[in-house]
């Protein structure tokens, strides 16, 4: 049983090494206390994607430990899996299925009784303002309300542990702002996310904590705040154009050239 005082999401020293040799992740370790806000962020091929994809046990890693809420996620796959809501970056929806038959099959999948499938599939559509879409086939839907299917379908289950991997990647600013604006309420309820993106204004908006990831190992965490003083600038986009080696881009750097 779980320790009542456990890690939402807890990583130590986990490495990656696919068949060719690439090191994806060399000895990730990252804490994530329950009910925190954490972002992950790093260029492409840094490793973000391997890691999401080692704790919800879809890559297998070559070492290290994960442990979801206690539970061993890679020895005890099933119970920690079972906490954990994922939103890939990538759209995976079958287009052979209607909305409400894709959350109930991914309820049912986690065991879910029908009658609760039924009432939280429901739920689900009205929060997402997709009830209208219900029997429509996913691949009717538009790009937006794919991508709030997407986050109904991992949240189906009641995970205590949410995670968005590039949740608004491609959406328009208003749909952004409704899942800003959502992921607050869940993340004030009681759920921990770990955010993956490439927009920093989302991160410093939504997060508490960030960890910088390069080259498969974490660079930096911290709150904005500290990640800014870690590297000598004043914000977290100039932290993180520090950490890829583009100081040069700097829009505090640009304006202040100009206010000169």
């Amino acid at each position: 049983m779980p320790a009542e005082d456990a890690k939402a999401l807890e990583i130590v020293d986990l490495q990656k090494r696919y068949p060719n040799g690439v090191e994806a992740l060399r000895g990730v370790s990252i804490t994530i206390e329950p009910g925190d806000f954490f972002g992950l962020l790093g260029p492409n091929g840094a490793g973000k994607s391997t890691l999401i994809h080692c704790a919800t046990g879809l890559a297998q890693p070559t070492g290290g430990e994960i442990r979801v809420f206690g539970q061993n996620a890679i020895a005890d796959y099933g119970e920690a899996r079972t906490a954990v809501g994922l939103a890939p970056q990538e759209v995976n929806l079958d287009q052979f299925l209607t909305c409400e038959e894709t959350l109930e099959f991914h309820g049912g999948y986690f065991g879910m009784a029908k009658r609760d499938r039924q009432e939280r599939a429901a739920e689900l559509l009205e929060t997402f303002s997709l009830t209208a879409k219900a029997r429509d086939s996913t691949r009717a839907l538009s790009g937006g309300m794919k991508r709030r299917l997407i986050l109904a379908r991992a949240l189906m289950h009641r995970p205590r542990l949410l995670i968005l991997d590039e949740p608004t990647a491609g959406v328009d600013i208003e749909l952004r702002l409704e899942l800003w604006h959502y992921v607050q309420k869940i993340n004030a309820e009681g759920v921990t996310i770990l955010l993956t993106t490439h927009y920093l204004e989302e991160a410093d908006q939504l997060c508490g904590r960030i960890a910088f990831i390069a080259d498969g190992q974490i660079a930096a965490q911290g709150t904005s705040e500290e990640l800014a003083a870690r590297y000598d600038v004043v914000n977290l986009e100039d932290a993180y154009l520090a950490l890829v080696g583009r100081r040069e881009l700097s829009r505090s750097h640009v304006e202040g050239g100009i206010t000169a």
